[in-house]
């Protein structure tokens, strides 16, 4: 029951992210130190932050509620995103300086 509420959390607040770069792109895109350039810039950021974000809210709900054995897999599946997150995020620490905070 623990994993499925963990699961039902994270996806909360990826919806929450999702409705925030897709409603205040502009404020969402220069937190993250991104310039929207025209509607390209603009569609590409609606659509990796809000549209991607929302898909993964999605898939995690879907995996902690649809089927009681696909839990696991959620947690597995939440692991290796942010496991990724964290590991090219270190990277970029490494390659890049002038990161600032949000």
């Amino acid at each position: 029951m623990i994993a499925k509420i963990y699961l039902t959390v994270v996806a909360v607040l990826y919806m929450g992210l999702a409705g925030w770069c897709s409603l205040a792109p502009k404020t969402t895109s220069e937190k993250v130190g991104f310039q929207l350039r025209g509607g390209s810039g603009q569609s590409e950021f609606l659509t990796v932050y809000g549209g991607l974000e929302f898909g993964i809210a999605l898939a995690l709900l879907a995996l902690a509620w649809m089927r009681p054995d696909a839990v696991f897999h959620g947690v597995v599946a939440c692991v290796l995103i942010h496991g990724s997150l964290v590991v090219f995020r270190t990277i970029s620490f490494l390659l890049f300086s002038g990161i600032g905070s949000m």
